[in-house]
């Protein structure tokens, strides 16, 4: 049936009902054929469908990379990785005091700070595992010095309240208990202090036998409880990685195999072979990865997807 007749049966049915009686249905349906016709295509038209969540590309490394960089690095990139603490591996940090030349050249923020390593934590643990009430005091003490420490070190940096500081967290696998109870007295002290809490961790499946497996992220969510916590994942094996690639479409977060993840570092310098080597594109030849506008490869970096330009909110 066409429209404008259905209208016309539409407008007699109406008269006939006396919901609508008029002396002369020619001289109404010129009035009301018009507003009916609008009303039809409007609530007949397909509803606009909504577009597909936007990623971010970003780098990070442990060394800045000099002013002289940040330019030609963010012709590719969105945001980039600052460090409260020395990287590990690393006696000084070299990011510190260059928050403002990051943020003139309009670079988004992942704002890191080291966490200590499984070892560090899992031998207090163990050398008096007759008094675990002393050994958790010791791992909450920590967490709590080290959040406090990293809230003091993003106010120096000029960093507004409220921005997301990710913990590094650079093992995989199931955490230890004691690394729980470090985290969550980092979290509760960060978010005292009047910032919010992220980890950076692994984001791949690593096998604990017997057809088990564990992913640390997943492990962190379990134990957190309540808390708020953000996070960083990285899962550099392809797939799901697209490798040392620089999409203008770069992957979102949700495909690392972390659906829950709001930033996924998804290449690694230098590259791990035995998770790389069926990356579609190729890491250059000394086994790190480059920007495209950097031939010289002065700078290799890590590359990541984040679901915003400025993943920790401190660019504000």
């Amino acid at each position: 049936m066409t429209t404008v007749p259905a209208l016309f049966s539409l407008l007699r049915e109406l008269c006939a009902l006396r919901v609508l009686c008029v002396k002369s249905f020619s001289s109404v349906s010129r009035v009301a054929v018009p507003i009916l016709l609008a009303v039809f295509i409007a609530t007949a038209a397909p509803a606009p469908q909504s577009s597909a969540p936007r990623s971010f590309l970003g780098f990070d490394r442990n060394i800045y990379p000099g002013d002289d960089a940040l330019p030609i690095l963010r012709k590719t990139f969105s945001f980039a990785s600052y460090w409260l603490s020395p990287p590990p591996g690393e006696k000084t940090n070299t990011w510190s005091g260059k928050r403002e030349a990051l943020r003139s050249q309009g670079f988004g923020f992942l704002v890191l700070f080291r966490g200590p390593q499984i070892g560090e934590l899992q031998k207090i643990w163990s050398e008096s595992r007759f008094n675990r009430d002393r050994l958790q005091a010791q791992a909450e003490k920590r967490g709590t010095s080290d959040a406090s420490l990293a809230a003091a070190a993003a106010k120096k940096e000029g960093f507004p309240s409220h921005i997301v500081i990710f913990l590094d967290i650079e093992e995989g696998g199931r955490l230890p208990a004691v690394y729980h109870v470090y985290l969550h007295a980092w979290v509760d002290r960060l978010v005292w202090a009047g910032y919010r809490a992220g980890a950076y961790c692994s984001g791949m499946p690593i096998s604990e036998g017997r057809g088990v497996t564990i992913i640390t992220a997943d492990d962190i969510r379990h134990n957190i409880g309540s808390r708020d916590l953000i996070y960083w994942v990285y899962n550099d094996a392809c797939p799901p990685s697209p490798g040392c690639t620089f999409p203008q479409d770069p992957p979102t977060p949700s495909k690392s195999g972390s659906g829950y993840a709001t930033v996924w570092q998804f290449a690694q310098s230098p590259r791990r072979k035995e998770f790389t080597a069926h990356c579609p594109a190729k890491y250059a030849p000394d086994g790190n990865c480059y920007a495209p506008n950097d031939p010289a490869h002065k700078w290799f970096l890590d590359l990541n997807a984040a679901t915003s330009a400025d993943p920790s909110g401190g660019a504000k």
